[in-house]
């Protein structure tokens, strides 16, 4: 795919804040193995690893997994289909572009001047179908969606989409689960917000970018949702804001790896003890990259709160509750158009003291 755009329309990266890259150091790497031991169940035996959980989640809201019990195999047949997918004409993608309606499918950024992010995506729901907010019906609280969007080429890509999907949901469901545990709460004390998930997963493409330091594959930004389970190539390109200084830090590709980030909804869940961080991706001037992430988000009739676990009078709540599907809707509607105001943001939900 060749983008040919306008490359004054995008900010300079010299216009930008200046922040320094560390490439001397990323962020904690845990190994899930304790995971798949006969006794992973004792918590006795997996107390070190919830407690390593615990500190990445507190100290960077990032880190990165290995054994994690994906098979290996699910994740090469989607990256296979994926590039097979975007390898396409731009045509035949278009034909599952993803819109108000249905924003599930294909969405590029070669047609617009107002390019935010140099790359080509496509997104499809976790469950389908799945309910989500409406988006251009005002009064109604929900739609269920048909269908995915799926392309008739590569064959096999719903297949190895729907499979793949279905592997890293367990490791999300793992991962939640220590973080519950890391929290002081029951294993499963998180998992009921997922019944009726609204979690969708993103294939991602940065072509090579004739102009890296006049663009950026992804803006900087945090995620909305709990979680963040990403996988990417040899390339690499992923920057993290580190905490303690705001120093920029680049995510050092690990073979066969995933790079886990905490999302809003667990920084109110935690009361602001886990924060949601921010981080953005450098395109490459000579490789493309490809990255899929699952954004593993709740169901959209649940309210955001502070956990009452975790409240008390000498740590009251530091959020005020929300709706996630009218978070979620506000999101996906600013994808579609310009909006008046700015995009909601959990701050405006944070309680001032």
């Amino acid at each position: 795919m060749g983008y040919e755009v306008d490359l004054a329309f995008i900010q300079p990266l010299e216009q930008r804040p200046k922040l320094s890259i560390n490439e001397a150091e990323s962020i904690p790497l845990i190994d899930l193995s304790p995971l798949n031991s006969p006794n992973s169940d004792d918590p006795k035996a997996i107390a070190g690893l919830v407690a390593q959980i615990g500190a990445a989640c507190s100290e960077w809201g990032f880190f990165q997994v290995i054994n994690h019990g994906v098979p290996w195999d699910l994740r090469r047949r989607v990256e296979s289909a994926s590039k097979k997918f975007f390898d396409l004409p731009l045509e035949e993608k278009r034909k599952v572009q993803r819109d108000e309606v249905n924003p599930m499918g294909y969405y590029d950024t070669e047609h617009t001047k107002n390019v935010r992010d140099w790359k080509e995506v496509f997104d499809f729901a976790a469950e389908d179908p799945t309910f989500i907010p409406v988006f251009n019906k005002p009064g109604a609280h929900e739609i269920k969606l048909p269908s995915n969007q799926w392309p008739e080429y590569p064959p096999e890509f719903r297949e190895a989409c729907t499979e793949y999907s279905r592997g890293v949901q367990k490791l999300a469901f793992k991962l939640l689960e220590l973080i519950s545990l890391s929290l002081n709460l029951p294993r499963k004390r998180l998992n009921g917000f997922f019944e009726e998930q609204t979690t969708f997963l993103r294939l991602n493409h940065y072509p090579p970018c004739p102009s890296p330091h006049l663009a950026l594959g992804v803006g900087r930004h945090k995620d909305s949702g709990a979680l963040t389970v990403l996988a990417q190539d040899d390339v690499g390109g992923l920057e993290v804001k580190r905490k303690i200084d705001g120093e920029w830090i680049r995510v050092k590709p690990v073979p066969d790896s995933y790079i886990i980030n905490v999302g809003d909804i667990i920084q109110v869940w935690s009361n602001d003890k886990y924060e949601s961080v921010e981080h953005r991706v450098v395109v490459n001037e000579e490789r493309e990259r490809f990255s899929i992430p699952l954004f593993f988000n709740p169901a959209q009739y649940v309210v955001v709160k502070p956990l009452e676990e975790l409240i008390n009078e000498e740590n009251p709540p530091k959020f005020k509750e929300y709706s996630w599907g009218d978070f979620f809707k506000a999101r996906v509607n600013s994808n579609f158009k310009k909006m008046d105001v700015e995009n909601v943001q959990v701050d405006h939900f944070k309680i001032s003291v």
